[in-house]
């Protein structure tokens, strides 16, 4: 009993997860605008992401713009869309091998092994793509704390960590959480 409520928390927790990876990936909030003069009254805040800036003004208009050519995207930029790309279609192809691990699991006496290797596939593929959800999300993370408490950056260029990031921290918690629970079979 105790062994399917540990698969199915960890289907619930996988899910969660895959959903918050894919969420971070299209975000356009990883770096936020930082108001740090004495300047309270804003119009305008600007949001940066993997794949677009977005300018919102006053809360009522949204205008977001892709970028114009992945040729002249930072190196780090590039590396992050491909290691979101690629934790995106990982939690996808472990969430469905938990599925099927967990679905299978009480049905086949014969074969019980064979079930096994699927829960296991799905918890390595789970703390993998937890894995790599971390390393961008903490990395921008990282970046955007240096930056702003660095005094050579000027006020306009400082930003705050954005929703994207703690969605992806988050998420990296429910995959690494789900990767453990069916690690532990």
């Amino acid at each position: 009993m105790a062994c399917c409520v540990l698969q199915i928390t960890g289907l619930i927790f996988g899910g969660v997860g895959m959903v918050g990876t894919l969420a971070t990936t299209v975000m356009p909030q990883w770096r936020v605008s930082a108001y740090i003069d004495a300047n309270i009254v804003v119009f305008e805040s600007i949001w940066e992401g993997l794949w677009m800036n977005c300018i919102s003004q006053l809360g009522i208009r949204l205008q977001c713009k892709f970028y114009d050519s992945v040729l002249a995207l930072p190196q780090p930029l590039e590396a992050f869309r491909a290691l979101m790309c690629v934790a995106v279609v990982l939690s996808i192809i472990s969430f469905l091998m938990a599925i099927v691990g967990v679905k299978y699991t009480h049905r086949t006496k014969e074969d019980p092994q064979g079930i096994n290797i699927f829960i296991l596939a799905a918890g390595v593929a789970f703390l993998l793509t937890g894995i790599l959800v971390l390393i961008p999300v903490s990395w921008t993370g990282g970046s955007i704390i240096r930056d702003f408490y660095d005094p050579k950056v000027p006020m306009p260029l400082k930003r705050e960590l954005g929703a994207a990031l703690y969605v992806g921290w988050v998420s990296t918690a429910l995959l690494i959480a789900a990767g453990t629970m069916y690690c532990s079979f």
